[in-house]
């Protein structure tokens, strides 16, 4: 696995881990990054990831999408 950060832009990877407090994983679960869905970057902008999850773009800053772990 790895940080979904280390994805390069229109890569598409399944989500197998979510690392953090319980209140962070809730958070990222109610935007939909939830174990087991695909997750496409779609553009990094100076320190955010753009992310396409669920039919749904989300805006993550590096840090939280570096929480996300996915399959390579």
């Amino acid at each position: 696995m790895m940080p979904l950060t280390m994805a390069g832009n229109g890569e598409t990877h399944t989500i197998g881990k979510i690392t953090g407090k319980d209140q962070i994983r809730q958070h990222l679960a109610e935007l939909g990054f939830v174990v087991g869905a695909e997750v496409t970057v779609l553009n990094e902008i100076t320190g955010s990831v753009i992310l396409a999850v669920k039919d749904s773009r989300v805006a993550l800053d590096r840090s939280m999408a570096n929480r996300i772990m996915v399959d390579m």
